[in-house]
């Protein structure tokens, strides 16, 4: 299932949003002190043209910087996008079989507005990535041991 939605989001409005994203990826990295803007909207890309089986979590890693990042990117672009995924699922909410796509696009509004300190992963297993060695951690529920 998660295929065909997939393949009918990319004809009806995957293919568009992620060239948005990757246009202002390659303007960020040609602007060379936004470089990390750009790393952040081409992973936004992918998961725009790809949406249906992955999810965004939260780096644990990320730190002030990310914070600070996020604040200039919610100013600049972050409001302009998350516009843009509003109106964008409007019209997909019009058919039934386009209500999972317009949900999909509501989803991407927080990753759109603060992109920085998250990653995208498979919704299979979305702390895979940030699990650490067993023993380590173990007062902290978010980091499961193995």
């Amino acid at each position: 299932m998660r295929t065909l939605l997939n393949i009918i989001w990319l004809l009806f409005g995957g293919v568009w949003l992620a060239l948005g994203y990757v246009v202002a990826g390659i303007v960020c990295c040609i602007l060379i002190v936004t470089i990390p803007f750009g790393i952040a909207s081409f992973r936004i890309a992918g998961y725009a043209l790809w949406p249906f089986g992955r999810t965004v979590v939260d780096k644990p890693t990320s730190g002030a910087w990310s914070t600070i990042g996020n604040v200039i990117w919610f100013l600049v672009a972050g409001i302009w996008l998350a516009i843009s995924h509003v109106l964008t699922s409007i019209p997909m909410f019009l058919s039934i079989i386009g209500i999972p796509l317009g949900i999909a696009n509501l989803k991407m509004i927080p990753v759109s507005l603060l992109p920085l300190g998250k990653d995208i992963v498979p919704v299979d297993a979305p702390y895979q990535a940030y699990t650490p060695p067993a023993g380590q951690y173990p007062q902290n529920p978010q980091y499961p041991t193995r």
